[in-house]
């Protein structure tokens, strides 16, 4: 995939298991975002192609992909005029009939959505209301209500606290989806992810468990940082960027 002669994507396999928590790291420019949007359908890959158990995405009517897959974007939108229970009722369309409303049940797990997320209570708040983290959060409550099979994830920190991005992950580890997400913070990818894709200049460097990929070479290569690598108690790795 190229914009204006630069490759953007290139030479990219990426194997997503059922179930697992796979995280995308590189630096800015690597190729994260596109991914992400190449796999939720909202960029068409210049070749290749992107499979869902085996079918093509591409064949795949818009409202059943709908129902099996959800994308949190980097920027959500702050200037939505709707209350926050209303955004997130936007999440059962693909569940309910053409042009049927939001039934009393679907309400109710917009509610609790919002109580699982931490924000019990806001739904009559309106959304342009809510801080940088509410938001986010709220968003990231809106396509869990989608209840995906696929949970697509653009730097779904960005704005949270350490304490949200620990019960994020904890929730996503527990969710038993297959979540797909691009992350900066190298130490939370590999006490969290299940399998690690990094990405540098567009093209896929390596792939694999957090300890397979995450060596103090490899930070080095792609980061130009140097890093201290050792196993937590756990078994996975816990990295130090040093001076």
């Amino acid at each position: 995939m190229r914009v204006r002669g630069r490759v953007l994507l290139g030479e990219v396999s990426l194997d997503a298991p059922a179930g697992a928590v796979t995280g995308l790291l590189g630096p800015n420019g690597s190729g994260k975002s596109t991914l992400l949007r190449v796999l939720a359908g909202l960029r068409r890959p210049d070749a290749g192609t992107v499979l869902l158990d085996g079918v093509d995405r591409a064949t795949l009517p818009r409202r059943a992909l709908a129902r099996r897959i959800a994308i949190v974007t980097q920027h959500v939108p702050s200037d939505v005029d709707m209350s926050v229970l209303d955004v997130l009722l936007l999440a059962r369309i693909p569940h309910r009939p053409a042009l049927a409303p939001a039934t009393v049940d679907d309400e109710r797990r917009a509610e609790d959505a919002l109580a699982a997320a931490g924000l019990p209570g806001i739904g009559h708040r309106r959304w342009s209301r809510l801080s940088g983290g509410e938001r986010q959060r709220a968003d990231l409550a809106r396509a869990l209500l989608q209840d995906p099979d696929v949970l697509l994830l653009d730097e779904p920190t960005n704005h949270l606290d350490i304490r949200h991005r620990l019960a994020l992950f904890h929730r996503l580890r527990g969710s038993g989806r297959t979540v797909v997400a691009a992350l900066h913070d190298l130490d939370l990818a590999a006490a969290f992810c299940d399998r690690i894709a990094l990405l540098h200049d567009g093209r896929l460097v390596s792939a694999g468990t957090p300890a397979e990929v995450l060596t103090p070479a490899r930070i080095r290569d792609v980061y130009g940082v140097e890093a201290e690598v050792s196993a937590g108690d756990d078994g996975r790795p816990r990295i130090r960027i040093t001076p």
